[in-house]
Parts: structure tokens; sequence; C-alpha cells
């Protein structure tokens, strides 16, 4: 079984910066893509990025230049760093890991986390 774990979510005002982890942890066979998404109640989930296995990531062009993802790969960990936060980027945020475990290690799935809500507000 392998568990996703979120912290750093919580409360900034706006232009401050906020940095989410997500860490995997279980029987874990190997670790694919890796992304961040978040969900404004009331609305549709939204991916914010998105990162390869080799480390090359996509944004959602709100977030471009703002943003960053990164992973540790030997702590099966993704990053998402936030700066320059404005008001509507107040969500939930989830990760979403792509992963196979060593129960099926053939068989990839997608992981949630539980979500980690963050309040950009002065």
């Amino acid at each position: 079984q392998v568990q996703l774990v979120e912290s750093g979510g919580g409360w900034v005002q706006p232009g401050g910066s906020l940095r989410l982890s997500c860490v995997a942890s279980g029987s874990i066979s190997s670790i694919n893509e890796m992304a961040w998404y978040r969900q404004v109640p009331g609305k549709q989930r939204e991916l914010v990025a998105i990162i390869t296995s080799d480390g090359k990531s996509n944004y959602v062009d709100s977030v471009k230049d703002r943003f960053t993802i990164s992973r540790d790969n030997a702590k099966n960990t993704v990053y998402l760093q936030m700066t320059s936060l404005k008001p509507e980027a107040t969500a939930v945020y989830s990760c979403n890991v792509g992963l196979a475990d060593t129960h099926s290690p053939d068989a990839d799935y997608w992981l949630w986390g539980p979500g980690a809500p963050v309040t950009v507000s002065s």
C-alpha cells in the first residue's frame, strides 16, 4: 500500500510565498509523473503543474514564472514553490502521483493526496 502526505499549506498575504510538499511512502516500485492540482469549491479541479521522472515540467499559464514544481526522487517527494501569490490562488491543492507498487510492479496507477488548503488574503 502506498500513501501520499502533503504539507506546507496555510494562509499567506498577497505577494507572499508558500512551498507545498508531497511525500509518497509505502510499497513503491516506481514513480513516474508527479503533479499538483487545485480546486475551488464549485469549480472543476485544475492541473497546476506536472513534472516527469526526468525533470521536465509544464505549468498552467496563470502560474508560469511564479510557481516551480520540483522533485526529489531519492525522497519520493514532489514540491510546489509558489511565489507572488494572488488571492485567486486560494484553493485546495492536491498532489497526484503516477506510480507502481511492489505488489503489481507492471501496473501503473495514479494516486491522490488528501489535499492541502491554501488561502491567500489580506
